[in-house]
Parts: structure tokens; C-alpha cells; sequence
């Protein structure tokens, strides 16, 4: 997908703190391509104001201004970094003039099911596309009204869990004839469904398989998740240089992955050339190298920088770092302890191994493992509107942040930094 940057004015904070009249959730869901590259995102918004709506769409309706305005001060680049980013888009939307504020480069204007097809809204798609925006048809399931639009689409959604299972392959080949569209399927939840929509002609997915737990490709690669796990746990036990230094030498595949992270990224805002596994230890220091270690633990051999359980990690404990930090948390001093849990939270998908086995295995503190495992305590409260975030359940974000003590706008200020600081490392990543 082209991919164009698009500037605005102001940082992260400035944008959020100008929309003082409406109080905006913001939701992001990764799209991916065959290899599992993060090419687009669906963007959500949702107006606090409207959470009890029983229709989304109502939402939409609702509030065309809202959405349109949240983009321009919450910024492209904030949200999508380098990817484009689908919206959803009902009649009154797309007829509306607020389509001219988006760039037509990096904006995929996404139907909903519901929106009637009539010659109005077939002429208003023809001078959208004239312009340079992409279309998309959600949750598609024919409707022979749909052959006036088919030939405008460049991609269309087929929901897996709410479409029969032999319609999810057979509408393929039965609209292919009348149109180019590129398919994506929605909601892919497992490795299987991920590989049989490959099979059948789908070439982007949505849904959260990439997050899932599966069977590792080797037992060489299973012995080196183990190999980091141990070492994890020698960090956690306060080990010197010298207890370190024969156990990374032993493991020199661990090494090179590591020299080849650090040295791509650097610290500090400078890139480094570290040579030897000594220089790693003594330069980084035991909790940066512990951070890394951990982010070794998502990267497999010859992955990509955009790998979207990389980026969602990195988010995940960038956002639980910065939320125990701001000043409206309720429970101070547990950022640190924040990154970490946000860390190991998805260390089971990468691992045949149950995530209570993996943290006897590191000696984790007991406050840290009632928070994975036991879901108690503010740890567990930041890492459950984390997740929730991730959901974009907007109810259940609405519901935690009370509980910790903060508003619409922290959670969207901390949201957009935790994105920028994801965005800013894959960038750097070979």
C-alpha cells in the first residue's frame, strides 16, 4: 500500500488537550498481509458522550465532526505512524463535505454494511476516487445492489464469524468477475483460519491469530526461547557482569540478536556500536538489558520491524510505563514494574510453555504475578485497560479509568505517546 506522510501542527499533548468540548476514545486495530506485516490500521473513534448508544452507527451519525476533528488533532502520523488507516463511514459521512479535511493518500473510506446503495452515493464514490480515496465494502455478503459499487471497491471485508464458513471462500470466486478488489478477512482468531484464508485468495487479515498462542516452527527455536528465559531470570536475581558473560557466550545466536537490536536502535537518542557481549553489559546496564532480553523473546529469526506482536508489545508496556507515571495515577513509583508486566503479558503466544510456568521459571515477584495471573492489583487495573484499549472495548476503558483515577484526555495523551515510542523503535529496527 502507498503510504504518504501527511504533517500537522503540534505534539501528541497539544492535540489532545485542544478538544476540550469532547472527550474522544481512540481505538486502533492492526491489518496485516500474508507475511504478517502491519500494513494499515481500522481507526475507531467513539464520543464519550455516546458510549451508552445501543448502535454504533448512531454514533456515526451523530457525530461526523467529532470523528473528522479527532484526526486533525490527534494527527496521522500519532496514530498510523507509516501505515494508512481505515475509517468507517456511514451515507450522511460520506456525503458530507468533512471528507475534504482527510488526505485522500492515506485514508481508506470503509462502507458499513448498513449504508444503501442508490445512484446518489454511487456518483459521490466515483468523485471520491477521483480524488485519490480508496473504498472499501465491510462485513460483505452479496447483495446483487452491490454490482453498481463493485467496480469502485478496492477491497472488501468478509466478517469469518459472521458469515456462514462456506460462503466465507465462495463469494471470492463468485464477484471476482466483476471486480479487483483486494479481500480481507475480519476477525481471523486462529492460525488455521489465518492459513485457509490464504489458501482461498485472502491476502489481508484482521483479528488477533497473530496474538494467539501457537505451535512453535522448531525445537531449536523453542531451545532458544528457554535459553532467554533463563537468562531473564539471572537478570531478575541481580546477577554481576562476570555471572552473566559465560551464559551469553554460550548461547550465540542470543548474542548476535542482541548486539544486531541494540546497535540498530541505540539508547539515549544515539546509536551505538557494541562489539562484545561485555560491552553490551556494562553500557546498558542490568534494566535496559533486561527490557531487551525481554523484547528478544517476541523476535523470531528473520522477523521484520513491523511485526505487529513486536509493535503491539512495545506499546503495550510503553503505555503501562507512561500510565503509572502520570500524575493522576492513583498508585505512584511502578512504572518500572508497569513496563514489566506489560512485557511478559503476551510471553505464552511465543512459548509452549503455560504463563505460570514461564514466571516460576524467571522468579518473579508475587505482586507481579498476582497481576498476570491472579488479575489483582492496580498492575493488573493498568494492564486490564490496556487491554481493553487494545479491544477497543471503549465501555470497559470507560469503567477502569475511573478506577485509577483518569480522565478521557490522560489516557489519550499517554495512548499517543506509548504509539509514538512503538512507532519511533520499529523505525529504527532493521
Amino acid at each position: 500500500m502507498p503510504s504518504i506522510c501527511t504533517q500537522w501542527n503540534g505534539g501528541p499533548k497539544d492535540r489532545v488537550l485542544d478538544i476540550v468540548d469532547e472527550e474522544i476514545f481512540l481505538g486502533r486495530q492492526p491489518i496485516l498481509n500474508a507475511k504478517r506485516e502491519t500494513v494499515a490500521y481500522e481507526i475507531l473513534f467513539r464520543s464519550k458522550n455516546s458510549l451508552t448508544s445501543a448502535d454504533i452507527t448512531d454514533d456515526l451519525a451523530s457525530s461526523t465532526h467529532v470523528i473528522v476533528s479527532a484526526m486533525s488533532h490527534f494527527g496521522l502520523e500519532s496514530v498510523l505512524g507509516q501505515c494508512d488507516g481505515f475509517i468507517n463511514v456511514n451515507a450522511d459521512l460520506l456525503m458530507s463535505d468533512a471528507m475534504e479535511l482527510l488526505p485522500p493518500e492515506r485514508i481508506v473510506l470503509e462502507l458499513l454494511e448498513h449504508v444503501q446503495i442508490n445512484q446518489a452515493l454511487v456518483d459521490r464514490c466515483n468523485d471520491l476516487k477521483s480524488r485519490g480515496f480508496r473504498l472499501a465494502l465491510d462485513d460483505f455478503s452479496y447483495r446483487s445492489e452491490y454490482d453498481a459499487i463493485l467496480p469502485l471497491v478496492d477491497f472488501i471485508k468478509v466478517d469469518l464469524r459472521a458469515t456462514p464458513c462456506k460462503d466465507v471462500f465462495s463469494v471470492l470466486s463468485h464477484i471476482r468477475r466483476t471486480t479487483s478488489a483486494i479481500f480481507l478477512a475480519e476477525k481471523v482468531e486462529t492460525e488455521e483460519e489465518f492459513e485457509a484464508c490464504k489458501d482461498h485468495g485472502y491476502t489481508l487479515f484482521q483479528g488477533y491469530f497473530f496474538s494467539r498462542p501457537t505451535v512453535l516452527r522448531s525445537k531449536k527455536l523453542n531451545s532458544q526461547k528457554h535459553s532467554l528465559m533463563h537468562i531473564i531470570g539471572i537478570l531478575f536475581g541481580d546477577a554481576s557482569v562476570n555471572d552473566l558473560e559465560p551464559i551469553f557466550k554460550d548461547n550465540p545466536e542470543l548474542i548476535l540478536g542482541l548486539l544486531r537490536l541494540v546497535n540498530s536502535v541505540g539508547i539515549g537518542g544515539g546509536r551505538l556500536h557494541i562489539t562484545t557481549v561485555r560491552q553490551a553489559l556494562v553500557i546498558l546496564g542490568q534494566k535496559q538489558l533486561l527490557r531487551w532480553m525481554l523484547l528478544l523473546v517476541y523476535a523470531e529469526p528473520g522477523c521484520r520491524a513491523n511485526s505487529e506482536l513486536i509493535q503491539r508489545v512495545i506499546n503495550r508496556a510503553s503505555f503501562m510505563e507512561l500510565l503509572t507515571q502520570h500524575a493522576h495515577f492513583l498508585h505512584s513509583g511502578l512504572s518500572d514494574q508497569a513496563h514489566m508486566v506489560g512485557m511478559l503479558s503476551l510471553a505464552h503466544t511465543v512459548i509452549q510453555d503455560p504463563l505460570e510456568e514461564l514466571l516460576d521459571q524467571i522468579g518473579l515477584a508475587d505482586h507481579l504475578k498476582s497481576a498476570l495471573l491472579r488479575k489483582e492489583g492496580a498492575l493488573w487495573q493498568a494492564l486490564l485497560l490496556t487491554e481493553a484499549i487494545e479491544a477497543a472495548d471503549f465501555i470497559k476503558v470507560d469503567s477502569v479509568r475511573h478506577g485509577l483515577g483518569l480522565s478521557v484526555q490522560d489516557i489519550t495523551e499517554i495512548q499517543l505517546q506509548a504509539i509514538s515510542r512503538a512507532n519511533e523503535f520499529s523505525r529504527q529496527l532493521p
